[in-house]
């Protein structure tokens, strides 16, 4: 019986040997080009996925508040911040809706195939980190639930665990909960995760909604006055604040922004992944984030108390309203709010570090196994004593979007700028030095590292000073434009650079005299290889019946 793997090679003309094709340092099903049947993802899907990550940004509002913006300001700031975070991910997502290859591969095309695994593994080291911290927040969720059905009986279990733990018995079997509920996502690749997404989408609106007609109902809408009222400040302060504020936004799509590539390659056509996202990202992320900033501002006015998350919500509304009703409330408000963080887990952290683990370990780990071992790792990770006690190793992980800016800056120059969006298949599984495309200089594309390095030295010194360095006025400011500053230096650099040096690849193509996306208008994958019904056509990303007018 012909495997995947094997099918998938024919298809792009990649010789087979006669060993295990899967045992291979540099292939396995999850790097080779998804194949025709998998590639499920239309453009109502990913309207539900982007709508279902993006519409969950409650406490997006309290980064802009602490930078001193008001409530409306901050709502401004947070639509300009996020549509150029959309423009960022449509053409991150391009050549993986084109060549249907996930982050590691365009990796590979990029930065060689042995420079790839610097990216790919700060990418799943990272993810790794992330993944934990959001299953804490879903352990929170689930606190919520576990009170509202059983109480005091709950909340009052022995906490055996010493003070130096960060974290008590009742919510450390929370956690168990919510991890127990991440186990069997592990199984299931992106394409078979369409139908969670949706059902993602749909609960979300209820429980965004619900807890704000709820906080607007309770405090009569009341929100002048308190921590939330603007303050007199000069135009140029005011200005830093909205540069600040449009940073911090960027930085909180910096994950989705990279990862890109993990979700375009399941796509059905070219288009699907790109419009879509600029549409609902911003919609989604600035209306969520609006219904957080005006609820918690009306709710801490009237309680005098400075609760931003909504978890915290949910414990001041049973604490004040106990009853059978409310904790039936609150927990259908709770569980809705648990699937949400499940499903923006799985999509920006589960799936990347299993994309990533495929490529670092092709021979023994697929993006299941990868997904499989991130669940176990979450674990050492320990969450609870990085939210308790290491408030400036958050801060490093809220400034991972620094560094991804130039990676993103030079995958998206390199494709559309330097290579005329021309990705050559077979040579992303040839790691010898007959790779006339993507070894490099001993794989490593040396352009590309120089340009990532111009790109993240301008900010690095006031990205220093956020973790307690001693830097300067300007420097602070600079780091305030930190994710723009980066991607744009890291771009300008990539490009002048291969002007004046250019790669191995850039030569080839312009050798050759490949126009844009050749490469791809070129490639007919005869149906049979596929292994797909003889009636069907397959050219490039379009799967049509003949049978269909």
């Amino acid at each position: 019986m012909v495997s995947l793997v094997q099918r998938v090679k024919r298809a792009i003309k990649l010789p087979i040997e006669e060993a295990d094709a899967e045992r291979s340092r540099w292939i396995n099903e999850d790097l080779l080009p998804t194949p025709p049947e998998q590639q499920t993802w239309r453009w109502w899907n990913y309207v539900t996925f982007y709508w279902s990550i993006s519409f969950t940004n409650w406490t997006l509002g309290s980064s802009m508040i602490g930078v001193g913006l008001n409530w409306w300001q901050a709502i401004v700031v947070i639509f300009v911040s996020q549509f150029i975070s959309s423009i960022a991910m449509a053409f991150n997502s391009r050549a993986a809706s084109v060549y249907h290859i996930g982050f590691p591969c365009v990796g590979r095309s990029v930065f060689g195939m042995w420079g790839s695994y610097y990216f790919v593994g700060a990418r799943a080291i990272l993810a790794v980190i992330w993944y934990a911290v959001q299953m804490y927040s879903g352990a929170e969720y689930m606190y919520n639930i576990l009170r509202a059905i059983f109480g005091h009986n709950f909340t009052d279990i022995p906490n055996h665990l010493p003070a130096s733990a960060s974290i008590t018995t009742p919510l450390m079997l929370a956690f168990f909960l919510a991890w127990l509920v991440h186990l069997p996502f592990c199984y299931f690749r992106p394409y078979q995760l369409r139908k969670f997404f949706w059902f993602k989408t749909i609960v979300s609106l209820p429980a965004m909604f619900g807890l704000f007609i709820w906080a607007m109902a309770n405090t009569k809408g009341r929100l002048s006055g308190g921590l939330y009222s603007a303050t007199s400040t000069s135009s140029s302060t005011v200005a830093w604040m909205i540069l600040a504020g449009i940073n911090s936004g960027m930085g909180n799509t910096a994950t989705l922004i990279t990862n890109q590539p993990d979700y375009a390659r399941w796509s059905r056509s070219r288009e699907a992944p790109i419009w879509t996202q600029l549409i609902s990202n911003p919609i989604a992320v600035t209306l969520s984030a609006s219904l957080g900033i005006l609820s918690t501002a009306a709710v801490n006015l009237k309680f005098g108390t400075e609760v931003w998350n909504q978890w915290d919500m949910m414990n001041l509304i049973l604490d004040n309203y106990w009853s059978s009703s409310v904790r039936f409330a609150v927990f259908l408000c709770a569980f809705c709010w648990l699937v949400q963080i499940v499903g923006v887990n799985i999509a920006a952290n589960m799936i990347a570090f299993g994309a990533d683990s495929s490529m670092l370990f092709p021979s023994y780990v697929n993006m299941r196994r990868g997904q499989f071992i991130i669940e176990i790792l979450a674990w050492a990770v320990c969450p609870w004593k990085i939210l308790a006690s290491a408030a400036k190793f958050t801060t490093f992980l809220s400034g991972y979007g620094l560094f991804m800016a130039s990676v993103v800056a030079i995958m998206v120059c390199d494709y559309f700028c330097l290579t005329k969006g021309n990705v050559f298949i077979p040579s992303l599984y040839n790691g010898t030095r007959e790779n006339k495309n993507y070894y490099y200089t001993k794989g490593i594309n040396i352009q590309a590292v120089i340009a990532y390095l111009i790109g993240i030295a301008l900010p690095f010194p006031g990205f220093c000073g956020e973790l307690g360095a001693n830097v300067s006025t300007a420097a602070m400011h600079i780091v305030d434009l930190g994710w723009i500053l980066s991607f744009v230096t890291a771009f300008v650099a990539y490009y002048i650079i291969c002007q004046i040096w250019p790669t191995s690849n850039m030569r080839y193509v312009k050798e050759h005299g490949y126009g844009f996306e050749q490469t791809a208008s070129d490639t007919l994958i005869d149906s049979q290889e596929w292994g797909v019904p003889s009636d069907t056509i397959v050219r490039d990303d379009i799967y049509i019946d003949k049978h269909m007018s």
